[in-house]
This record gives structure tokens, sequence and C-alpha cells, in this order.
């Protein structure tokens, strides 16, 4: 019995090794159970990754850690090497976000259409509406080039009559004159020379003429160094505000196209009235644009002279307005069909006398948009209203966006641009300050004030012709008689000057090739991965699956970093003392008795524990433990 009490009790050091191993074993189970295995510390992630990546150099790390000289050359090395692949990165994602672009150089041939022709008078007509009118401006004219330069201009004797009937009216085109007048100023101060002041040297003044407010406290002085800008710029303000006080005076047709164009000719047919237009420009005259009918287009069937467009013009002034235009001849411009004719910014003279050959070269510019460019594909993108009636240009938005700055801040609409809805053109019986503002305005246009060249963008799509001319004397001296006495007989052409009577022009293309100026993306998304991996594989010598194991490393690092919050969370809420309960037993001695004890496992060692019977009772009683221990 002895030998069994003896059996039956157990070191404390065992009891504790017991709970121990009863514990881990249902934590070992669970493990085994477990579907994924994750690090328990960084050191162990990282030396797990540089062991079985594929990214040259990080096994280095692991291998030379007993060399502490290696491990942070190594450290350092796989760092840098890092940082400047990196770098490279960030210089590849800058040049795709900058949008490059590749210019295209293609070389077509085919059969072309013929492009819109436009051809001027380049001499304003004396339209009947405004006979009078125009001849009370031609005397006012001529006695103020007799103040200012003692020139005698020749008029007829008839005008002087109607300018002495109409000075009578009160609003007469002398009272409003009167209120612009021409004058010479000081180059200097522009102070205005007075009436009775001494002869001094021309050199010392400028010829101009003052604008000012309606309640005249601030004047706008529009001078120049030439004497015939001057002139031609004063008559033409007058001459605009006699234009704007006659209803619908655009619509006027007083052109006569065969005294003007006396031979037509296009692939050896003639041309007749369905193959042109006419329109009136203020200061280039009676104007006819050929080809400009979208449902029969000219085709060229071959390039060359002899397959192009031919006109023989008459260039002789015959009741013009010689003080408007100072040249001769007539004026021509080539461009795209359904685009309104510029002759101020594409048009050039032809010369009388003169055949001028003009051979022609397409060319068409398509350009990308979106965030390559900032062209637009129709200009409905574009914050500028369209007054015109073709589609949209880049001249045609500035052009629409001064008018309709005009109408705003003067009121009233300027007379060489379409009219807009609802509004007027100036005119200084209706608006007596219009020149002020518009020459104001007109200066803050220039220094693009008003943001017209910001707002008008580019189109994406445009064709353009290349010009190059050619010039020889026609008619030739041997063969001009017998030239203009058919013109005479067939054209009723009353010959005055032989020389500057009459020109032509032949226009057409060069060769049927025609330029086509493309653009492309220069660094798409497939240039850009490539881009991408060459750098990769420079700096590391890996493949795609290395930068997986990298984005792997990322989120393990992001996982285990909540895992050991967590866990540092939870040890802190175990170790805060509850408080007391009345019901609770007292177990400090025992406590003090196994201090290796960790607090997680001190509930399971105290139930071990409370179980035991007391050390006495396994004593024996009275008098028989003698004997039983003899």
């Amino acid at each position: 019995q002895g030998g069994s009490v003896k059996a039956g009790k157990m070191p404390e050091g065992e009891k504790t090794r017991q709970c121990k191993q009863e514990e881990e074993q249902p934590q070992k189970e669970e493990e085994r159970e477990g579907l994924i295995e994750f690090y328990s510390s960084y050191q162990e992630l990282f030396q797990f990754f540089c062991i079985n990546t594929t990214i040259h150099g990080a096994i280095r790390l692991v291998c030379s850690k007993k060399n502490k000289m290696k491990t942070a050359f190594w450290s350092v090395l796989f760092f840098l090497t890092f940082g400047l692949m990196y770098w490279q990165f960030g210089i590849l994602y800058r040049e795709y976000f900058s949008y490059p672009v590749n210019l295209n150089l293609n070389l077509n041939s085919d059969r072309l259409t013929f492009p819109a022709v436009t051809l001027c008078t380049l001499n304003p007509y004396r339209y009947s509406a405004i006979r009078k009118k125009l001849d009370e401006l031609d005397q006012i004219t001529h006695q103020t080039l007799l103040d200012l330069y003692d020139y005698n201009m020749s008029l007829p004797r008839s005008d002087w009559s109607t300018l002495s009937t109409q000075k009578r009216s009160s609003r007469s085109l002398l009272h409003h004159v009167q209120r612009h007048p021409l004058r010479r100023q000081k180059r200097d101060n522009l102070v205005n020379l007075p009436e009775n002041s001494p002869s001094v040297d021309k050199n010392d003044w400028k010829i101009g003429f003052v604008l000012c407010s309606e309640n005249n406290k601030d004047c706008f002085h529009q001078a120049y160094s030439s004497g015939v800008d001057a002139v031609r710029e004063w008559y033409s303000f007058h001459y605009i505000n006699i234009l704007a006080q006659v209803p619908d005076a655009k619509a006027l047709d007083e052109s006569d196209f065969e005294n003007f164009i006396y031979a037509c000719r296009f692939n050896d047919a003639t041309c007749d009235k369905a193959n042109y237009t006419h329109f009136h420009h203020p200061l280039y005259g009676n104007c006819y644009t050929f080809n400009d009918n979208s449902s029969s287009l000219w085709t060229s069937s071959m390039p060359g002279i002899n397959n192009g467009l031919s006109l023989v013009v008459r260039t002789e002034q015959n009741d013009f307005i010689p003080l408007l235009s100072t040249v001769t001849g007539a004026r021509v411009m080539v461009h795209d069909q359904n685009e309104p004719a510029f002759m101020d910014d594409g048009g050039f003279n032809v010369r009388p006398g003169i055949e001028t050959s003009i051979s022609m070269r397409k060319e068409m510019t398509v350009r990308l948009g979106g965030s390559y460019s900032d062209c637009t594909e129709d200009g409905s993108d574009v914050p500028v209203q369209n007054l015109y009636s073709s589609r949209y240009t880049e001249q045609v938005c500035i052009r629409s966006c001064f008018q309709l700055n005009m109408v705003e801040r003067c009121g009233c609409a300027y007379y060489f641009y379409p009219l807009p809805e609802g509004a007027e053109y100036c005119d200084y019986t209706k608006h007596v300050s219009w020149g002020y503002c518009y020459y104001k305005l007109l200066a803050e246009f220039k220094a693009d004030v008003l943001g017209c060249f910001h707002k008008c963008r580019k189109p994406c799509k445009m064709t353009e012709y290349q010009l190059s001319a050619g010039y020889s004397r026609w008619p030739s001296a041997v063969s001009e008689d017998w030239v203009f006495y058919v013109l005479s007989q067939q054209n009723k052409y009353n010959i005055t000057s032989k020389r500057n009577g009459v020109a032509k022009v032949n226009i057409f293309f060069k060769e049927w090739n025609y330029k086509t100026n493309g653009e492309s993306p220069a660094f798409t998304v497939v240039t850009l991965l490539s881009q991408l991996g060459n750098q990769w594989s420079l700096w590391f010598g890996s493949s795609v699956l290395s930068v997986i194991e990298l984005a792997e490393l990322i989120l393990d690092l992001i996982a285990i970093t909540f895992i050991l919050a967590f866990r540092w969370f939870r040890s802190r809420q175990k170790l805060s003392p509850p408080g007391p309960s009345p019901n609770s037993h007292d177990n400090t001695a025992f406590q003090d008795e196994t201090p290796g004890l960790s607090a997680p496992r001190r509930f399971t060692v105290e139930a071990v524990v409370t179980t035991l019977p007391p050390y006495n009772s396994l004593e024996p009683r009275g008098p028989s433990r003698d004997g039983e221990v003899g």
C-alpha cells in the first residue's frame, strides 16, 4: 500500500509539463488541419522571399548573413538598383502622359477634285443706291486734300451741285464727316495743327483722325506715318458708314460677269453661269467664285496647264472708286469648297498685261484630337458661335469672335463680317461713337486681350493648296493687235489702254500626287509595357512573374502587419487585470509557487491544481502509522 501511495505522488515540474503537453496537443492538431500557413515574423517573411524569389541578387541578402559587410553591401546595392529602376519608370510614365505623336508623311496619287477659285475686280463699285452719298464724300475728300497737300483732285462738275444740295440737310454726310476730320498732327504728342499755323517741315507731322466717345471725355488718335494710308483709312471709314445706311447693301447685284470675265475655260470646256457664284466685297469689289457648287464639282483628269482653269479678265478701271483702291489688276484666291474666301489672308494680285500661271499642289493635314492636341473636329466644342454659313475654320472662328465682341461692347456689328441675329451694322447716324469703340476693340483684339486666338482652335482635318506662280507678258508685242481686235468684236470691249486693259490667269495642278500629313501616337500602352519590361530586365533580369512575386511580398507585409497588430491588441487586453468579484477564490499563494507560468496559461494550471486533495490527507493517522512504516 505504501508503494501504491508513492506511485500516486507526482512531482510539481512533471505536472506542469503534462499540462503544457495537453494544451499544445490540440494546437498542433489545428495546425495540421489548417489550409494556410503564414509567417510569424517579418524576418521569416523576408528570408523566405529572398531564398525563393526569381529576382536576381535577392538571395545574396540571405547567403551572406554571416558576413555583415557583405550583407550591408548587397542591401545597399539591391535598394539602389530598385531606386534607379523606378526613376526610369518615372521618366517613361512622364513621356507617356505627355502624349507625343509621330508625323506620318504619305504621298497619294489619284484624280483630284479641283478647288474653288475666287476672283475679284480689286476695285469697289459705285452702286446706284449710294452714288449720291459717294459723290458727296468725294467732294469732301477733294477739299481735305486741297487743305492738307494743296492737291486739286479732278472731279466731274455735276458733283458740285449735288454737294450744295445735300449740305442743306441737317443730317447730311458733311455733318458726320466734320466730327471725324482728317488732320495733320505732331509726331510726338499728337497735338492738332491750328488752322492758321505756318508751314513747317512735313517730316515732323503725321496725318490722322480723332475718334471720340459719345460724351467726348475720351478720344482715340488714329495716326499714320504715310499720308496715302491715312487718306485710304479715313475714306474707308466713311465709306463703310454709307454702305451700312443702305438696307441689304450686300444683296445688291449690279455685277456684269461678261464685262469682267472675257473668257473662261476648264478642261477645254467653256464655263457658264452654273459654274460660279457672285458676292460683293467692300474693298475688293465684285467677286466671282468658281467651282463652289458641291453638286457638280470639277475634277482634273490630268495635271498641266491645259487641264485647269483659264481666265481672261478685264483690269481696266471704269466708274470705280480710286480713293479705296490704288492698284490695277485683279485679286485671286484658291481655297477649299464650303470655305469663305478671305481675300485679305490668302489672296494675291494679278498684274494687268501679264499671263499668270499658278500651279497647285494639294496638301492634307490630319491631327489627332483628344489628349494629343487641342484641335476640334467640327467646331461644336469651341465656345464661339459660327456666324458664317460654312464649315468651321480657324479664321471663321476668329472673325466670328471679334464680331460677337463688337456687338457686345459697341452695340452694333462691323460691316465686313456677317451680321449676328438681332443686331444691326454700325452707322454713325445711329451709333455716334462706334468708330471710337471699334478702334479701341481692334487694339485689344490684336493684343489678344479678347482671347479669340486662344478660344479658336485648329481643325483636326484641313486641306491647303501650295501655290507657285510664273509670269509672262500677255499678249505679246507681235500678237496684241489681233488679240485686242477680236476681244473688241466679241466682247464689245472699248480699248483705251491696251497694256493695262486685260490679264490672263491659268490655275492648274502641278502633278497628281498630293501629300497627306498624318499623326499617330508615339507612345501607346503596348510601347509603355515594352519599355517597362526592358527596364525591369535590365536592372533585375526577371520577368512578369517576378513582378507578381513582388506584389505578393507587399500583400504579405500588409497582412502580417495587421496580424501582429491584432495579436498585440489582444495581449494588451488579457494583461489588463479584471475587477475583483465577491465569489472569487484567493489563489495568490499558489500563483507564487509557480512564477514561471505565463499569463495566458495561468487558468489551465489552476484548474489542475484545484482538483488535487490536500497534502495532509495522504498521511496515515493514529498509531497504525508506525507499524506500517516499520
